[in-house]
């Protein structure tokens, strides 16, 4: 009971709190959303600690002082994704190109010229959530693959403030027709496949050096449909971000079924890596991307 009373409270607090952020402008609460990340990485330990050992890892090349740099700059980054989703219904189709500069999106259109839908492919980078919006109000349907949070309240929120940019939501543990449907009629179903989810099959693929357990879904997901499967990401830059759209992945089909989707998993996440690389701040590394070991 004590834990369930705490979640109303953390709850109904953040909602105080939001309300007062949204009466600010958004510039003042990207100001403050630097200085909260700053706190954060000083008083929670446990994710600053692992932060700070995966981006070791990856990067052993890099000095203590600029780790440091980059982790404070994810926890930085985090709290604008906050500070932007509660500002979410100021955002519209009409004024949207003031907070986003959309780059390649005609590869959205010469794909879905084929009828077999698209499979956005991005990660939990930059301001995901922004990045489905943005597709929803340029006028593309579809869907994206997410998870519940597990207090009701909290989940909630987050979906009515997703609605505001029109952004519908399929929970990963729901049937795959659902996820089926959105590609046969030809719309896109965005995905998130970053994250080492041991619920989930999966398949080991070389991520910054070391194996990390990976999901499949993307991958056998287009070779049942014929779907595209194209990387986009948001890149922060100031005050505003980039909306960046890849060319498709060039999928593998040599008939040896669990070779091509290894293949083609690692295709994918090479792209993801390249991101990453060039803006390792925009990642949540305070995730235990590397948990599931090779047997």
């Amino acid at each position: 009971m004590k834990f369930k009373f705490r979640r109303y409270y953390l709850y109904y607090l953040g909602r105080c709190l939001a309300f007062i952020i949204y009466l600010f402008p958004l510039r003042m609460g990207l100001i403050l959303a630097s200085l909260l990340g700053r706190i954060a990485f000083g008083l929670v330990p446990k994710y600053r600690n692992l932060a700070l050992e995966n981006l070791r890892a990856a990067f052993p090349e890099k000095g203590e002082a600029e780790i440091r740099r980059i982790a404070i700059g994810v926890f930085e980054n985090l709290a604008k994704v906050g500070i932007e989703l509660i500002n979410f219904p100021k955002i519209t189709k009409d004024n949207l190109d003031r907070f986003v500069t959309v780059e390649n999106i005609g590869i959205f259109d010469e794909a879905r010229k084929k009828g077999n839908g698209i499979i956005v492919l991005t990660a939990h980078f930059g301001n995901w959530e922004l990045l489905a919006m943005t597709i929803r109000l340029k006028g593309y349907p579809g869907a994206a693959v997410g998870r519940r949070i597990y207090f009701h309240k909290f989940d909630r929120y987050l979906n009515e403030l997703r609605k505001t940019g029109l952004v519908n939501v399929i929970d990963r543990t729901e049937s795959p027709r659902r996820f089926l449907k959105v590609l046969r009629s030809n719309e896109i179903l965005g995905m998130l496949a970053d994250q080492d989810v041991d619920s989930v099959e999966g398949v080991f693929v070389n991520f910054f050096g070391t194996p990390a357990y990976t999901p499949i879904g993307p991958a056998v997901l287009a070779s049942v449909t014929g779907a595209a499967l194209v990387p986009v990401f948001i890149v922060r830059k100031g005050l505003r971000h980039r909306f960046i759209v890849e060319k498709p992945v060039e999928l593998v089909d040599t008939g040896n079924k669990e070779a091509d989707i290894l293949t083609n998993t690692q295709k994918w996440s090479d792209v993801v890596e390249s991101y990453i690389k060039k803006y390792p701040d925009h990642w949540v590394w305070m995730h235990r991307r590397w948990k599931t070991r090779p047997k």
